[in-house]
């Protein structure tokens, strides 16, 4: 059995030597007041790496701002407030993002979206700690730490000169880069179990997952990482009564990588045995044939077998150039 994982973070659970580092360095920089800037893609756990550096140093609030959402004429108020008059329609002040952080933390979401005009407000923010209300003339000091996080790369949009180079050096102060989950899959099995765990505590059921399950758990590649595992089993236990999940629940995307790899192990157990490599491509136009062969042509069933739609199916067919199945077997070998 594996060990409970009940008061740890879902982003932050597993044992693998990446995840590890990252809980390690989580540790020795969370009472710091530095700037952290988090590197991931999306569904690893930027939020949740960022809430956890926050708690650490347990003092103010906790204040997530989304920057791709800053956008059109009132961004600048958003996140930094305004006077009353400070423009058509602004009958009364409004606090802004930073000043609700005021003592705690600003949590920079999806970094690499700042407009331009705001990258060069927030450098101030960071070096002189004081800011301006959209249509005050004083400056006020405050007191907080930012965090900032980003799917992109940074040093590519610094070259290009899509964000200010002052600004992500001034942010690079500590870097923490979150793996993704398919480059930790030995922690897919703690995963699982702390979700289901929590679905637990919060039902009458007992789920868990056969085998299989796990088996295709850990073939697949998960490009949405923890998000998208964490969503796949909400489905799974969403639709089936329980106590066990079966295959048959798992995400279509899961259950076509499933069958995909079932029908494709001929075609790599000969390429192994010739020591070679074969591209992607034709595993998946074999495993379409094999698919194709074991429903004898039924393109319905073929579809329902890989764990793909339909549609998806036909514009696979179309674009790798197979034509409508024969009825037999025998002539897709041909």
């Amino acid at each position: 059995m594996i060990s409970s994982h009940a008061d740890t973070p879902y982003g932050f659970v597993g044992q693998s030597p990446q995840i590890r580092r990252v809980r390690e360095l989580v540790e020795k920089v969370g009472r710091s007041r530095s700037p952290v800037l988090i590197l991931g893609e999306s569904g690893t756990g930027k939020e949740v790496v960022a809430r956890a550096l926050h708690n650490a140093g347990d003092s103010g609030d906790f204040v997530p701002i989304d920057c791709g959402s800053l956008v059109g004429p009132l961004m600048e108020s958003e996140l930094f407030g305004h006077t009353r008059g400070a423009f058509t329609g602004a009958a009364e002040a409004k606090r802004g993002l930073i000043e609700l952080a005021d003592g705690g933390t600003a949590f920079f979401d999806e970094i690499g979206d700042l407009p331009l005009d705001l990258q060069v407000k927030l450098l101030r923010l960071l070096q002189e700690h004081e800011y301006r209300a959209l249509g005050s003339l004083h400056r006020r000091k405050i007191d907080l730490r930012v965090i900032a996080a980003t799917h992109r790369n940074l040093s590519h949009a610094v070259a290009s000169g899509a964000f200010r180079q002052d600004l992500y050096y001034r942010l690079n102060v500590i870097a923490i880069r979150l793996p993704p989950l398919r480059e930790r899959k030995e922690d897919i099995p703690f995963l699982v179990e702390r979700f289901l765990e929590c679905v637990n505590a919060r039902s009458d059921r007992r789920y868990t997952v056969t085998r299989e399950v796990m088996d295709a758990l850990m073939a697949y590649d998960w490009p949405g990482n923890v998000r998208e595992l964490q969503n796949s089993l909400e489905r799974m236990t969403a639709v089936n009564s329980g106590p066990l999940l079966h295959t048959m629940d798992l995400p279509s995307a899961v259950q076509f990588s499933m069958n995909a790899n079932r029908c494709a192990m001929p075609v790599m157990a000969a390429a192994a045995a010739g020591d070679k490599v074969v591209p992607l491509d034709q595993v998946e136009r074999s495993a379409i044939l094999s698919a194709l062969a074991k429903t004898k042509g039924d393109r319905a069933a073929a579809a329902h077998f890989l764990g793909i739609g339909r549609t998806t199916l036909y514009r696979k067919l179309k674009g790798y150039g197979i034509a409508p199945p024969p009825s037999t077997p025998a002539q897709l070998q041909a």
